[in-house]
């Protein structure tokens, strides 16, 4: 089924609260302070749109596409997105907490500086993802994609990463102490380091 689509649309400052778009397709939309807040979404692809200063607050977004989109200090608390790509988005300045996210693809997404203390990411794809500077201390990263993430100074004490993938530069980068591994990433960690295990 074709979808119905918006391009170069001007949604700034729209006042659109629950509302149930389904297949809709935006391409090159802005969102710049609209109130989005209860919107639920199925089926549907934002292509290069701006959320900026938008409020997302309490949406609900399902098989829903967010590709290179920008989310400049974005209100998403209480969201959800369930088997969602966010794939190239860029996300600064966002209220993200708490946020529940799954079966969701944020490759090449940046996250740099994101305050998802606590939060749950478990089993997303999250590679060259840019998550410099970010807190994840206490998430839950078990089985998280993150070969190729960006983690130079991400804080990630008392955050689960077992069963997480990560490579030697993110072994190296990230703020790994009070973290817990497996036995495979213990090992991988102390290579990384320089270690001979013998």
């Amino acid at each position: 089924m074709e979808r119905d689509t918006d391009q170069n649309e001007d949604y700034r400052d729209a006042v659109l609260p629950h509302q149930h778009w389904t297949d809709r397709r935006f391409v090159h939309c802005a969102f710049t302070d609209a109130d989005l807040r209860g919107l639920t979404t199925n089926g549907c692809v934002f292509e290069d749109c701006d959320f900026s200063k938008a409020d997302l607050g309490e949406s609900r977004h399902t098989a829903t596409a967010f590709r290179n989109c920008l989310f400049r200090a974005t209100t998403l608390t209480e969201t959800e997105f369930s088997a969602c790509s966010l794939v190239g988005s860029t996300f600064v300045d966002c209220r993200f907490r708490p946020w529940k996210i799954t079966d969701t693809d944020l490759t090449l997404a940046s996250l740099s500086e994101a305050n998802l203390r606590k939060t749950t990411l478990a089993g997303l794809r999250l590679r060259e993802a840019n998550l410099i500077g970010a807190d994840l201390r206490d998430a839950d990263l078990t089985g998280t994609d993150l070969r190729g993430a960006r983690l130079a100074d991400t804080r990630l004490a008392g955050a689960d990463l077992r069963g997480a993938r990560l490579d030697a530069s993110g072994l190296t980068q990230a703020k790994l102490a009070g973290a817990v591994v497996d036995l495979d990433t213990a090992v991988a960690f102390a290579a990384a380091h320089g270690l001979r295990i013998g």
